[in-house]
């Protein structure tokens, strides 16, 4: 069965909830390095995602995916609110008039997103970001059909990838300022990831 509109609905109420739940950790995290509230920054998101789907129902994955990207960019002018407004436009515009999509062309859907946050927030692979975890559960699916075996397999690099970078520093941020402080701990924003990729194993 293909991610449909209803299960993708499904799956975002999940991650919103999962927001809510990891904000403790995301803030603790964050005060090591930056601002300490990449946990509200996402609770905030989290609320205008579940507003956005509870206007539904939506016809195809683009209205849903525009709808959810204007709540965030009403909740949250933040650097990591302004990448997740802009990885919803990217699937937005990318799935217009699509009821669904299926598994074996998530990979590029996921590629495009993370085309767009490194032209935009400036960050590269290997700069320790979100990006690095996105990148390691992208290039982790290629091939994959099954859903349960793209998420398992997403899961495992995730978790290789934060394991990795926890040894080097953040180049990039607020973070970098603090270079060798970042060595031995992890990027807040590559743990948010993994809660958000968590709360979608009922897709």
């Amino acid at each position: 069965m293909p991610v449909t509109v209803g299960a993708t609905d499904q799956a975002l109420h999940r991650w919103a909830d999962a927001m809510d739940r990891a904000a403790p950790e995301l803030n603790r995290l964050d005060g090591q390095l930056g601002d300490g509230d990449l946990g509200v920054t996402l609770v905030k998101s989290a609320t205008a995602v579940r507003t956005a789907l509870d206007a539904g129902p939506y016809a195809d994955l683009g209205q849903l995916f525009k709808a959810c990207a204007m709540g965030c960019a009403r909740a949250s002018g933040s650097s990591f609110g302004t990448l997740l407004t802009l990885t919803f436009m990217t699937l937005a515009k990318r799935l217009e008039g699509r009821a669904t999509l299926e598994w074996n062309a998530l990979p590029a859907e996921l590629q495009a997103s993370l085309d767009a946050m490194s032209k935009r927030g400036g960050a590269k692979l290997g700069d320790k970001t979100v990006l690095d975890t996105l990148a390691a559960a992208t290039n982790a699916i290629e091939g994959l059909l099954d859903p349960q075996a793209q998420h398992a397999a997403a899961s495992a690099a995730v978790d290789a990838a934060i394991g990795h970078f926890r040894t080097q520093p953040n180049r990039i941020g607020r973070a970098r300022m603090f270079a060798e402080k970042s060595i031995g701990l992890d990027d807040p924003g590559m743990i948010a990831f993994r809660h958000m990729l968590a709360s979608l194993a009922g897709a």
